[in-house]
């Protein structure tokens, strides 16, 4: 029994269907996988850091500063305006308002070229009335502390669906 072959031998391989469908999963990845590399060479990753053992360390100082601002029964009431690129608010201690400069950190939670950091001077009432220009829709970090980093109110806000912030240091336990 004779088994018939037929190549077809006047058309040149790379005219051929097969031989392209055989390559192509091999192209494939090969060019997803030097793109993937061009992109984890030029980006900077942005949650990792460098001395990671001093930030470790920091963590002991920012807990006590949360517990200094529990002890002020610390509260922030903010609002933000984005027509007129304002926000405003004011911070109380147990119901009195507290004076002098405090700063206001937003952190964006994924681009850190995107932190906007406001350093506001609170009038007698504890009030402040500050620009901030549009903000961009997502989640944000907000840390607020004063001047001499004594205290901090931390949270998130997530923008617009939120129109306010408001913080509440946690309340002081009973000894």
């Amino acid at each position: 029994m004779e088994l018939a072959t037929h190549v077809d031998s006047t058309t040149p391989w790379y005219r051929q269907l097969w031989p392209w469908l055989i390559i192509s999963g091999p192209l494939i990845v090969v060019i997803a996988a030097s793109y993937t590399g061009w992109i984890a060479y030029t980006r900077q990753d942005a949650l990792v850091v460098d001395d990671y053992y001093t930030q470790g360390n920091a963590i002991n100082q920012d807990l006590r500063r949360d517990t200094a601002a529990t002890k002020l029964g610390l509260n922030l009431n903010a609002g933000y305006d984005p027509v007129q690129g304002r926000l405003h608010g004011n911070l109380l201690s147990y119901g009195y308002p507290v004076t002098g400069k405090i700063n206001i950190l937003l952190s964006h939670a994924t681009q850190p070229e995107k932190d906007k950091k406001l350093e506001i001077l609170l009038n007698q009432q504890g009030d402040f009335d500050v620009a901030l220009p549009m903000l961009e829709l997502g989640r944000w970090e907000v840390t607020v502390d004063n001047a001499e980093r004594s205290w901090r109110l931390t949270g998130t806000w997530k923008w617009p669906e939120q129109r306010t912030i408001v913080f509440k240091a946690d309340t002081p336990s009973a000894k």
